[in-house]
């Protein structure tokens, strides 16, 4: 069955390849983590699905900050109350900042979720997608680095 998945992704054209980590990504829940090891596991090299799922991750990531931004700006008034999940996200800001819920949150919530709360709580902005794009970057490796171990560990048993 691997093999056959993997046969399967080796013969689309690479463009497609890409394309189809990028959109993957791109999904809240999958994000970039789990976009390189599916790729991986398909049968891509490390260095064509890590930078394809940090791609596909970092844009969604991005239009969502800016949407945050922009409706944080308009909407200076009273907020509702937050959700549990929103408030420990807000419980986290409080205490770590922005580089810490950039690389912890994603285990509460999504990349794109977590980074437009932070903004919407008066992160700044810039510092919001630095610190996301670090930790994008982190993850994806991170996985894809298991994800290839594993697939590896795998073919030579």
């Amino acid at each position: 069955m691997y093999e056959s998945l993997q046969n399967f992704t080796q013969s689309m054209p690479e463009a497609l390849q890409w394309v189809a980590i990028i959109l993957i990504s791109a999904i809240p829940f999958v994000e970039s983590y789990l976009g390189t090891a599916i790729g991986v596991v398909a049968g891509l090299p490390l260095f064509v699905a890590v930078p394809a799922a940090v791609i596909g991750n970092f844009v969604s990531m991005f239009v969502l900050v800016q949407i945050a931004y922009g409706a944080r700006r308009k909407i200076k008034g009273e907020q509702p109350p937050l959700s549990p999940r929103k408030q420990k996200i807000k419980a986290m800001f409080d205490r770590f900042g922005v580089p810490g819920v950039s690389l912890l949150g994603q285990w509460v919530l999504p990349s794109q979720i977590t980074s437009s709360l932070m903004v919407s709580f008066g992160a700044s902005k810039n510092a919001v997608i630095l610190w996301q794009s670090i930790s994008i970057l982190l993850w994806a490796l991170g996985f894809g680095v298991l994800a290839h171990l594993g697939v590896t560990t795998l073919l030579e048993a």
